[in-house]
């Protein structure tokens, strides 16, 4: 099994600022403030985190074949 990615770059769909953000590894980041221009990012529909949405890696719970959706914990 490959090694999981823990930093993802996510990227705001409001202003398109990039910022490398590590994932937590046993659950699922459901909100994300942008640090540039505020805006609350939320998945998309059918995504379960906002790093399955907009960052460059999907959440552990995803690479591991997880189907974490359904169970969003809503951490900050």
């Amino acid at each position: 099994m490959a090694s999981v990615v823990l930093i993802s770059e996510v990227t705001c769909p409001d202003c398109g600022h990039e910022e490398s953000h590590q994932m937590p590894e046993d659950m699922c980041q459901y909100f994300m403030e942008c640090a540039s221009c505020g805006a609350l990012l939320k998945p998309l529909a059918g995504d379960c985190c906002v790093f399955c949405s907009y960052g460059t890696a999907p959440c552990p719970p995803v690479q591991q074949g997880d189907d974490c959706c359904g169970t969003n914990d809503q951490a900050t």
